[in-house]
């Protein structure tokens, strides 16, 4: 470990007694929070502790009411998003802010060249800079390829050239790894580690503990909009900072596994789809059983997913739904097959946030719920407060936007509105990505409660000890297929060994 700048050093960037209110919320409540060159300080907190407010400051997004921010020990009198970046700082935000219709090219394009009314294009040098900065990243993606064609982790990595693009000396990181597998997420340490070995400072945010303890330096954590605490990393533990951030204790992060499983819910033999690389799947996943997905990214665990939800209809092998074959071709005819998907980008795809929670809840039932085809207030009401009071919802009420939820809050908007279709299989897809440890530990508890009554559960998930901790069996999925079964709770080792085709032969069924 590369030891971080002498504390007599002047900080790279800090804040003193910074206070933020949004009319009657005070979202930071006199933040104290430094950052030095040569080091990776974690920023910790639950949903709603203020460090998005703290981060949308420090690029200029948002103004403080009060307190002073320094950055390189000048104070800084107002920040502008451009006088940010000029500063030297850049953001990685866990959402990837990309134009989805322009290439990866142009979108760095977009990020790192400087404007000009007449200026010609070279085209040749554009495209030599983006490959190199995707080489730097370790990702195999070609600059001609459409942002929208590309998958959530792979967006990911698109940001984070970007920001080593810029040069920033201040690079902040708000869930970096949230959708990457444990092979990106080593490559990430080690792009990080190189920074920090140049000077750069990095401020780092994550809900996952164990990578704090494996990059940072040091560790902030705030609660309720102040900090509670700065700690070198070396002298505390999980449970130190778990009891920091939540100020509760906590149950365990992971339920104990079912004992019992019913009949096979759904059986695939053979299953593929020429246009998503997925082939000769054979599977099956019992009643009351948390079956969960592993893999690296492009390994075919989402686009099956997509193949059970009738979104890329399967074109080969045979689907069995209660010991019936069935042929699933729409979502639709997945919802009449008693199976439902939440997918992995929540904002885009699980939730629409302008909506209240009522609505949300109700969207994918309504020809249940309202099989007259007339809405009923009433009726959407009263399905909503139950889901609510059901799925431990935090929230003013059914009338709420969900766009005023935590993440861990939105996520459980997202699981309900599914499970309001009555479905017998339920696909999980990243469930608990980017959410805190009090929501995930929430998120847990109730996946395990729906298997527990009788839900098949599909799980997918970039992280692997919650694949691990969680599933009754994992599905080690590679090259578009099922390459190992093994039992949960099999270690990691074992499980990337498979996923990265070194298997020692776990059964595939």
């Amino acid at each position: 470990m590369v030891a971080p700048a002498s504390p007599s050093a002047e900080p790279l960037l800090a804040f003193s007694a910074v206070t933020k209110s949004f009319g009657p919320v005070r979202a930071l409540d006199g933040v104290d929070f430094d950052l030095r060159a040569g080091e990776v300080h974690a920023l910790l907190g639950e949903n709603g502790a203020g460090k998005s407010t703290l981060i949308r400051i420090a690029t200029g997004a948002h103004a403080p009411d009060g307190g002073v921010i320094r950055i390189n020990g000048r104070p800084q009198a107002a920040l502008s998003p451009a006088a940010a970046r000029a500063l030297g700082i850049a953001c990685i935000y866990q959402q990837p802010a990309l134009f989805p219709d322009l290439t990866v090219a142009e979108n760095l394009a977009l990020r790192l060249e400087s404007a000009g009314t007449w200026r010609r294009i070279d085209w040749r040098q554009r495209h030599t800079r983006a490959a190199e900065l995707m080489q730097r990243v370790g990702a195999r993606i070609a600059p001609d390829t459409e942002v929208r064609d590309l998958s959530m982790p792979e967006q990911q990595l698109v940001e984070i050239a970007a920001a080593l693009g810029a040069g920033a000396r201040i690079v902040i990181m708000d869930e970096p790894t949230a959708a990457l597998t444990q092979r990106e997420q080593e490559r990430l340490f080690i792009l990080v580690r190189a920074l920090r070995a140049e000077g750069t400072g990095i401020v780092y945010i994550s809900h996952r503990l164990d990578e704090i303890f494996a990059l940072a330096d040091r560790v902030t954590v705030l609660r309720d909009g102040a900090s509670v605490g700065t700690r070198t990393v070396r002298d505390v533990d999980e449970a130190t900072l778990i009891h920091l951030m939540v100020g509760r204790t906590l149950g365990p992060l992971y339920p104990p596994r079912g004992t019992s499983t019913g009949a096979p819910a759904l059986e695939l033999r053979g299953v593929g789809c020429a246009a998503t690389g997925v082939r000769d799947v054979s599977l099956t996943v019992h009643a009351g059983e948390i079956l969960g997905l592993a893999g690296l990214v492009g390994a075919g665990r989402t686009e099956l997913a997509r193949i059970l939800f009738g979104l890329t209809p399967a074109d080969a092998g045979e689907i069995v739904c209660q010991g019936r074959p069935v042929r699933i071709e729409s979502p639709p005819a997945a919802l009449a097959e008693g199976i439902a998907y939440v997918p992995e980008d929540r904002r885009r795809h699980g939730v629409v946030p302008e909506l209240p929670v009522a609505q949300n809840l109700t969207l994918a039932a309504h020809r249940r719920i309202f099989p007259q085809g007339w809405l009923r207030a009433v009726a959407e009401r009263a399905i909503a407060e139950a889901g609510i009071a059901q799925l431990g919802i935090k929230t003013d009420g059914p009338d709420a936007a969900v766009a005023t939820l935590s993440g861990g809050n939105q996520q459980k908007v997202a699981v309900g509105r599914w499970l309001e279709t009555r479905p017998r299989v339920l696909i999980l897809d990243e469930p608990t990505q980017g959410v805190d440890i009090g929501a995930k530990v929430e998120l847990h508890r109730l996946i395990r409660d729906l298997a527990n009554g009788g839900l098949a559960v599909i799980l997918i998930s970039s992280d692997l000890p919650e694949v691990i901790g969680l599933s009754d069996r994992i599905a080690v999925m590679r090259g578009g297929t099922v390459r190992a079964v093994l039992p949960g709770g099999t270690a990691a080792p074992v499980v990337m060994a498979a996923a990265l085709g070194a298997d020692g032969g776990g059964a595939a069924a």
